[in-house]
């Protein structure tokens, strides 16, 4: 579609990013074996296309824990029923297998990789940024209902104000591009869920999100030649899918461009 900005937006989300791919393996399902459970080895759960579960995988890529933390990926519409027998009892992904215990909840998850495994620290020690962190953190689940919910009525004008808020987010610290200047567990918070509504916007309504936010155009860009993130992107073709099944059945179809 022709884009209304005269600058160049920044790319999508679109898989075509470098860097090396780990194998991806298929989907455990309800036929599959269990892995050999609380063997010693630490297991992060995902699925291929779940944004919480993407948070902890984009955490284990950036501290250089592929050979330490194993990817056990989950298909979440015929789960294995040892998954919730065995494993997590909520039966939700991300879930970790560590030292004979399994820890859940993605925002949790990210600190606990933090804390537990080698590698470059997510979360600064520095005061301030270690407090605007806490405070965009707190504000993740707010930003993310905002955009689900704005499926429901006027996408574009309802989202607006989830995307100010980070482009006024960003560009309080001037030595680096991310919210906290260097990448941290905040942009990896958000990230997943920026990378599918981008997408579905470009995609259904025909609307660039940078569109007047020249900073969160601008982390687009950046976020996308970090490696330990792209090499968790889903195909975007399924995710666009998965939206358009699960969160935009409901709208009348006058308001849904068809293909």
């Amino acid at each position: 579609p022709p884009l209304t900005s005269t600058s160049n937006p920044p790319p999508l989300f679109d898989g075509t990013t470098s860097g090396v791919q780990e194998v991806r393996v298929p989907p455990l399902t309800s036929t599959s074996e269990p892995p050999s459970l609380f063997d010693g080895t630490t297991r992060l759960y995902i699925s291929y296309v779940c944004p919480f579960a993407q948070r902890v995988w984009i955490t284990r890529n950036y501290k250089g824990l592929q050979d330490k933390i194993k990817l056990v990926p989950i298909d979440l519409q015929n789960k294995p029923a040892w998954y919730k027998e065995k494993v997590y009892p909520e039966s939700k992904v991300p879930a970790l297998e560590h030292n004979g215990k399994v820890v859940g909840e993605s925002i949790d998850l990210i600190k606990y990789v933090d804390d537990n495994f080698d590698g470059p620290s997510v979360i600064p020690s520095d005061p301030a940024k270690k407090e605007f962190g806490e405070q965009l953190i707190s504000h993740v689940d707010t930003f993310t209902r905002e955009l689900y919910t704005s499926l429901k009525g006027d996408p574009i004008q309802q989202s607006s104000p989830a995307f100010d808020y980070l482009e006024n987010a960003l560009g309080k610290f001037d030595d680096g591009p991310f919210f906290l200047g260097q990448f941290s567990w905040v942009d990896i918070a958000y990230v997943p869920f920026v990378e599918r509504f981008q997408l579905v916007f470009s995609e259904v309504f025909k609307h660039d999100i940078t569109e007047g936010r020249p900073k969160l155009a601008a982390w687009i860009e950046e976020v996308n030649k970090i490696s330990a993130y792209t090499q968790t992107r889903a195909d975007p073709k399924e995710l666009v899918d998965i939206f358009k099944k699960r969160f935009l059945v409901l709208k009348q179809h006058s308001h849904i461009p068809q293909d």
